[in-house]
């Protein structure tokens, strides 16, 4: 099953932080790296403005643990916190069962 992260964040540059995690993705595809994760979903709370969530996916706890640990994204997440409003949330969630219509 998969691991999932959540990051749950506040931030009045959105755009900022999606142009962020794009450099990020090209910086990745121009160096030939594989991503360690799956899947990204970026979402924006709706009943509480300026609140966003970065749902990432992994195949695993190892996978997660080895992305954690690349200078990229640490660099991904020292920017992230200059865009943040104070310090983001982190759920660390071990998949049990997922269902696809």
């Amino acid at each position: 099953m998969t691991f999932i992260q959540i990051i749950e964040y506040q931030t009045d540059q959105p755009d900022a932080v999606e142009a962020l995690g794009e450099r990020m993705r090209t910086d990745m595809e121009a160096a030939g790296d594989a991503p360690r994760f799956t899947r990204i979903v970026r979402a924006a709370d709706r009943d509480r403005p300026g609140t966003y969530f970065t749902i990432v996916e992994f195949p695993s706890y190892e996978a997660a643990v080895q992305n954690n640990e690349d200078p990229r994204t640490q660099e991904f997440s020292a920017e992230m916190m200059r865009l943040s409003k104070g310090a983001p949330r982190f759920y660390n969630l071990e998949g049990l069962q997922a269902m696809e219509f």
